[in-house]
């Protein structure tokens, strides 16, 4: 592997590459395809599994629960994330148990905040220090917070152990580099890109008929796709974690740990869909 995994500010790692299960699970012809691309990208080295209670209502997590069963735990990086209107009192630990549950593990790597929503940040900070200490998650995020939502965040006590927020972010949807995404470097917090392969519309044709996007592709002998994702992982302190129910697929990003953009190419990808030179709503799917 040529990129290094995430340091996060408790002295751990976070994998630089991962699976997302957005959809997954959930459709019953498709399951056993789904549970295969999942195994296969853990017998090709990527431990890092992304789900959520909210994705097909735990489905997702049932999915991913039954595809790890046979792998040994210590070896693989679990994360899921709360719902909003689960994330205070005895809620958190009630959807945390069952999500444990559905996964068939007795600890998660990474709990994350789905995103906010009308529970006090202190109290659901408190709740999951309190889930730290009883062993049941080792650490904990955010997800689908933007640069002052961090800032809020870090004023609240042991806020500031918050080690990865999850965002959207790909070539075409590049708003958090404005102030998002250097804010979490100086922090010293680590970024998760959801749908890195910019999944879905019209904006996804743009990028994969785009001819220097091609012509980059093409001199790596990968595809415009695995290019995106080149790009992403190109970026220091970013993790990505794209979603597949397909085998092949998860094998042609399994192939992007070992291939590292030159920073002319990069620049030149880059040059395509540039970043805003303001601040922007944050993306969210």
């Amino acid at each position: 592997m040529k990129y290094e995994d995430l340091k996060l500010k408790d002295g751990s790692t976070f994998p630089k590459l991962g699976l997302g299960t957005w959809y997954l699970g959930e459709t019953p012809s498709t399951y056993e395809e789904e549970k295969n691309a999942i195994i296969t990208g853990i017998k090709e080295g990527i431990k890092l599994i992304d789900t959520a209670e909210m994705y097909g209502n735990g489905l997702s997590e049932q999915l991913v629960g039954d595809a790890i069963k046979d792998f040994n735990r210590d070896d693989l990086y679990l994360v899921s994330k709360v719902l909003p209107s689960n994330a205070g009192g005895r809620k958190l630990e009630k959807s945390l148990d069952a999500t444990l549950k559905r996964l068939g593990t007795d600890h998660l790597d990474c709990y994350l905040y789905h995103w906010r929503g009308s529970f006090p940040l202190d109290e659901t900070v408190d709740r999951m220090e309190e889930m730290v200490e009883k062993g049941k998650i080792l650490r904990w995020g955010v997800s689908n917070f933007d640069t002052a939502d961090m800032e809020e965040l870090l004023e609240v006590p042991n806020g500031r152990n918050c080690v990865v927020n999850q965002v959207l972010y790909h070539l075409g949807s590049r708003g958090i580099e404005y102030d998002l995404l250097p804010y979490m470097k100086e922090e010293g917090i680590g970024v998760m890109a959801y749908c890195p392969l910019a999944q879905g519309g019209s904006l996804r044709r743009q990028l994969m008929s785009n001819a220097t996007l091609q012509e980059v592709a093409k001199k790596y002998d990968i595809s415009v796709m695995q290019l995106l994702l080149a790009f992403v992982m190109h970026i220091d302190n970013v993790s990505a974690i794209p979603r597949s129910g397909n085998a092949s697929h998860v094998l042609a990003n399994a192939k992007m740990r070992d291939i590292v953009l030159s920073d002319e190419d990069y620049k030149l990808v880059s040059s395509q869909f540039p970043a805003p030179n303001h601040k922007t709503f944050l993306d969210v799917v």
